[in-house]
């Protein structure tokens, strides 16, 4: 295993995403059980303190006692040593009579993400050049790959890059290292068409949200060389889908979706260019949306206040 020297820069103060992150803005997730006064109270304890609710987004499947999911964001100056205030207040009240549980986060502190990939590196550097233009409003802390094709243009990024060779250290000592590369140091993981399946352990383990994007709508052409599949069936539409890693593989909760359309004039070449395409706009999309909380987990499904 080789790894760079951590000089990334990620937290500098003149990095140019630290501008997409809004400053004395929080965010107030809310899932629970619905009924009449939800959204009353917790607008009464954010108004109590001065904030000001600058988003509300909310879905009820049945307003009737269904599961009910809020996305808030305010602001409220001098927010970090009011925060803690909030939250207990927003506790007391959400506690009388309401089957809810909340998360609150300071938006000014970007989550941190450690991206997997292998030999493609087309979702990859699309992340890492997103990031660098201030799209995307989170830390990259690693890039780590079971190959070493794209070390240099990680590095070019002043992201650290962590080379774990799975084939040859075994894929429970691999596991292992990226277990003692990640804990502590990541919010979230995206695989980056990492071309290895996580073990359910590992998952488990790890403890925290896990990304991948899929060359198709699930479960249609999995496996090797799904363009050429596509191709072989004379597709008119070929997608991409971003989804959280369960340990069924390639089954988790779906994100984000998209297609793009073929014709039989189009190539093996050319659909895989098209299909790459969306790859990386849909995983752009879903890293993104997590990042800034729109994304709540229902089950095997996804509410997405995008």
């Amino acid at each position: 295993m080789t790894t760079d020297p951590a000089k990334s820069g990620a937290g500098s103060p003149d990095s140019p995403r630290d501008h997409a992150l809004p400053e004395n803005h929080a965010s107030l997730v809310v899932r629970g059980r619905d009924r009449t006064g939800i959204v009353a109270t917790v607008s009464a304890v954010l108004s109590g303190h001065g904030a000001n609710i600058v988003s509300l987004d909310q879905y009820s499947d049945d307003p009737r006692g269904g599961a009910f999911y809020q996305r808030t964001v305010f602001g409220l100056d001098n927010l970090k040593a009011v925060l803690p205030t909030i939250e207990q207040d927003l506790a007391t009240e959400l506690a009388k009579g309401f089957d809810l549980d909340f998360t609150l986060r300071d938006m000014s502190l970007p989550k941190r993400v450690a991206i997997f990939a292998s030999k493609e590196d087309h979702c990859l550097l699309d992340l890492l050049w997103r990031h660098r233009r201030g799209q995307l409003p989170v830390t990259i802390t690693m890039v780590v790959s079971n190959h070493t094709d794209t070390a240099d243009e990680v590095r070019a990024f002043g992201v650290p890059f962590v080379h774990v060779p799975t084939n040859e250290m075994g894929k429970p000592a691999a596991e292992a290292e990226h277990l003692r590369l990640l804990r502590g140091n990541v919010d979230f993981v995206v695989l980056a068409r990492y071309m290895q399946i996580l073990s359910g352990d590992f998952i488990a383990r790890l403890g925290v949200p896990i990304i991948n994007i899929h060359h198709s709508f699930l479960p249609a052409f999995i496996g090797a060389a799904p363009y050429a599949k596509a191709k072989e069936r004379g597709v008119k539409l070929v997608g991409a889908t971003a989804h959280y890693v369960t340990e069924d593989l390639d089954e988790g909760p779906i994100i984000e979706q998209d297609v793009v359309r073929v014709s039989h004039a189009d190539t093996v070449a050319d659909i895989r260019r098209r299909g790459a395409d969306v790859e990386r706009t849909v995983l752009a999309r879903a890293v993104r949306w997590h990042s800034e909380d729109r994304v709540i987990r229902s089950d095997n499904s996804t509410i997405v206040f995008a």
